[in-house]
């Protein structure tokens, strides 16, 4: 390891910015169709572009012979002594869609083909015969500057070098004797071992032990690590001089890249894969490695989903889940999403792979959102994309990897979407009796094949079934962020793959589910048997057994006793319960493993055929996801005797029109503990999105926050008290429908161990003359300009006696 500083490294990045290029970048909104017909119009904006470049360089000392000018290719090169280098882009979209991909001004089939080739890259597919739309025209002029020579340094020693003080400093864990030493009496030459404190007008530069630092005659000091024959974990140290970092210099070299972005998870793979032979027992520092780059992989999906995504409910409030699957469709990793998604996600891989598992092909992609095939409810749409592996070295779309062979993984995204059809706007009716006013039912439909794009079939689907979406546009963009973030995990696993081969990733997929259910088994070893039931605001209840078997190491989670499937909407998937469980476990455990399919297997689930867990098609279900999730959860807990109650609802808020449609859950107060209080206005269990930033909301719908504050005094008492809840005021500024689906409006959430419950929520219209209605836990209302709902949510229990 070599790192090169720079005499000006201490003046942050003056620096730098006085030897950089001059840069000057204009846009402007085109909203052309790119053909042969405009391009003349396209050229005039860019020469104008181009012109109002060269005119701000002219202003700043720069020489520009003439108004005309050489349109550059990005890619090209300058010299210092070049005229001004001009670099015209268009940001062009297809029609129709609002995802912009930045490429080279060029002729009309290059630029389609650029473009092209970048949707296929990040998307997975493309719409070849698409219309493509010039959305902004962007033009960089780029003046180059002079660097200046750097000064040399002619003074030599004729002394010895003498620090000007000895003084203690901790470092390398120990207290050591440490010279200082001026770097204006430095010459070149000088070799400074470590520890040492070399001190300048501008910064104060250490040499920790096992270091020598030494001063060129530029007056750099270069730090060198003294090579050790191992390093920390046992692996073969690399080479100690081979790679340059600078410090302060415009002219960084790092001649051996990492293969980590420090700004990303992206995992890069090197030119040469290292191979690992596959063990029955893992590798104790692989098996980390692995846990944490499967993770790593999922979480590089949900940034490209967020941030290719178009709808507020996906990229503001984060309701997403994105995870990796092995190649029988079993859950491997996740990023940190929604935990009623990852928990349910698996029986969508797998219902997919037993349905159509033998007829999948590279660039094919599926979506499902069936209740009754691991769905969760309607809104939360699953797109799965089939991995299949390409021989070459570097990561490629999944459209070009190689057929004739099984899919070796899967990667899944899951979305809520703010509509998809149903009764009332944002699908999620208070009074909805069967699945099918709830929306449109999707199961394992085909939506990318082998590279295309089915728009046209999709819509078909979506816009003429007996309740059709409202608006198809939203839906067909956040569909395409999700297949974006599927792309991103498959060309993530094929670079796993490149570096250290397939039987490795393979054997490690399994590897790290064994060691979660061996982390499932080290807690079960210190559970005791408990049973609770946990009543609803309809009467229903939640009936919960736990019963530990030490010899085997295993639990048995009997929801026997559960109440019947319900004529309302208060009915959850068997996929809903089963992610609880998973959730609860996986909490119980402390050492930081992705959850997975591991977890699960030292457990046996017992839900009752017929039961609001486990009901009969075509039974609603759309509250069972987000109210039913949390009472199982909650009603695990009380049975484990571990924590009191949370605010047990999502306090799920719906409104819209025809023109607009937004979702929410509502944050309350958590439930106290052994050892802890509850915590205020937190999103608990399995709901993990956050609310939209106050200023987005108002931007994107005509409604206004008037309140939003913590509910104060509404946890639970108790040696340790429950989280308070929240009040949250919205005003109209348009006729709408709005539903609120929630609980605990009238069975308070419970405390534990003597704690007290926490205070029951409250729903309200306050209309625009005063008047004031309370509306129940399920309500569908109409709202006019001036209308405010309020929703003050519940507190978590209390834990212990007072």
């Amino acid at each position: 390891m070599c790192i090169r500083d720079s005499p000006y490294a201490g003046v942050l990045s003056a620096y730098g910015m006085g030897l950089a290029d001059v840069r000057s970048l204009n846009e402007r909104s085109v909203e052309l169709p790119l053909g042969e017909d405009r391009l003349s119009e396209i050229q005039q904006v860019v020469e104008s572009l181009a012109e109002k470049g060269l005119k701000e360089l002219r202003r700043q000392g720069f020489e520009v012979q003439n108004s005309k000018f050489k349109i550059q290719a990005s890619t090209s090169s300058a010299t210092e002594s070049e005229s001004p280098q001009v670099l015209p882009r268009l940001l062009l979209k297809y029609e129709g869609t609002d995802s912009v991909l930045a490429v080279d001004f060029a002729g009309v089939e290059d630029m389609r083909s650029q473009f092209t080739a970048l949707h296929r890259q990040r998307y997975g597919f493309a719409q070849e015969n698409k219309r493509l739309i010039v959305d902004t025209a962007a033009v960089e002029v780029i003046g180059h500057t002079h660097s200046p020579e750097e000064p040399e340094i002619h003074k030599t020693r004729t002394t010895p070098l003498v620090p000007k003080a000895t003084v203690p400093v901790y470092t390398a864990d120990a207290w050591h004797d440490t010279p200082v030493y001026h770097r204006e009496d430095l010459c070149p030459g000088d070799a400074i071992a470590g520890p040492a404190l070399i001190i300048e007008p501008t910064g104060t530069n250490v040499i920790e032990p096992g270091w020598n630092a030494t001063l060129t005659t530029k007056g750099h000091l270069i730090l060198k690590k003294i090579a050790s024959s191992t390093s920390s974990v046992g692996f073969a140290a690399e080479e100690s001089n081979d790679r340059q970092i600078d410090l302060g210099s415009t002219h960084a070299t790092n001649s051996k890249s990492k293969t980590q972005n420090p700004k990303s998870n992206t995992i890069h793979a090197p030119t040469h894969p290292r191979t690992h032979a596959p063990t029955s027992s893992p590798d104790p520092v692989l098996l980390e490695i692995f846990n944490n780059l499967f993770r790593a992989v999922a979480e590089e999906m949900g940034i490209t989903l967020q941030n290719t995504s178009y709808s507020v409910n996906i990229k503001e409030r984060l309701d997403f889940s994105c995870a990796v699957f092995d190649q029988n469709g079993q859950l491997v990793a996740n990023a940190p999403h929604i935990p009623v998604h990852l928990g349910s996600m698996g029986e969508s891989v797998r219902s997919l792979i037993e349905a159509k598992g033998d007829r999948l092909k590279p660039g094919d992609v599926y979506l499902q959102n069936n209740p009754y095939n691991g769905g969760t409810h309607l809104p939360d749409i699953t797109v799965i994309t089939p991995v299949f592996l390409d021989d070459a070295q570097n990561p490629k779309s999944s459209l070009t990897l190689r057929s004739g062979q099984n899919p070796k993984f899967y990667v899944a995204s899951r979305g809520h979407h703010a509509d998809i059809g149903g009764i009332t706007p944002g699908s999620m009716p208070s009074n909805s009796t069967s699945i099918e006013e709830e929306g449109i039912l999707l199961d394992n439909i085909q939506l990318v094949d082998q590279g295309r794009f089915l728009e046209t079939e999709l819509l078909e689907i979506l816009t003429t079934s007996p309740y059709p979406v409202r608006n198809s546009t939203q839906n067909v963009a956040d569909l395409q962020a999700q297949i974006a973030g599927n792309e991103k995990g498959a060309q993530e696993l094929q670079k796993l793959v490149d570096h250290y081969g397939l039987d490795t990733v393979q054997t490690y997929m399994q590897h790290v589910q064994n060691n979660a259910e061996e982390c499932v088994r080290r807690v079960i070893d210190r559970l005791h048997n408990g049973q609770f039931t946990y009543p609803m605001d309809d009467s229903s209840q939640i009936a919960v057994q736990v019963m530990v078997n030490r010899a085997q190491r295993s639990a048995r989670i009997d929801f026997t006793g559960t109440s019947p499937q319900r004529p309302s909407n208060f009915n959850a998937p068997s996929a809903v319960c089963k992610a609880a469980v998973l959730y609860v476990f996986r909490t119980l455990v402390d050492d930081d493993i992705p959850l997975n399919a591991g977890c699960l297997k030292p457990l046996e689930i017992v839900i009752p055929e017929g039961s609001m867990l486990n009901p009969h098609y075509p039974a609603a279900v759309v509250a069972g996801n987000v109210e039913v999730s949390q009472a199982v959860t909650d009603a695990l807990y009380g049975a484990l005797g571990a924590i009191a109650a949370s605010q047990g609802t999502m306090n799920n808020l719906t409104f819209g029109n025809e023109r607009h449609q937004y979702y929410e859950t509502i944050c309350g107060g958590s439930g106290a503990g052994p050892s802890f209080p509850g915590t205020d206005a937190v999103h608990t269990h399995m709901t993990n999105s956050r609310l939209t930033d106050p200023e987005v909301l108002e931007w994107r719908f005509p409604v206004l926050l008037r309140e939003f504050a913590i509910r104060q005094g509404s946890g639970g008492a108790g040696e340790y008290a429950g989280g308070n809840g929240i009040v949250r005021t919205l005003e109209f500024r348009e006729p709408m429908t709005a539903a609120i689906l929630s609980n605990h409006r009238i069975v308070p959430p419970f405390g534990l161990a003597g704690g007290q419950p926490g205070q029951v929520g409250e729903n309200r219209v306050i209309r625009a003359d005063g008047r004031v209605e309370m509306l129940p836990g399920q309500a569908t209302v109409t709202v006019e300009p001036g209308d405010c709902i309020q929703i003050a949510t519940p507190g978590g229990g209390g834990y212990g006696g007072s």
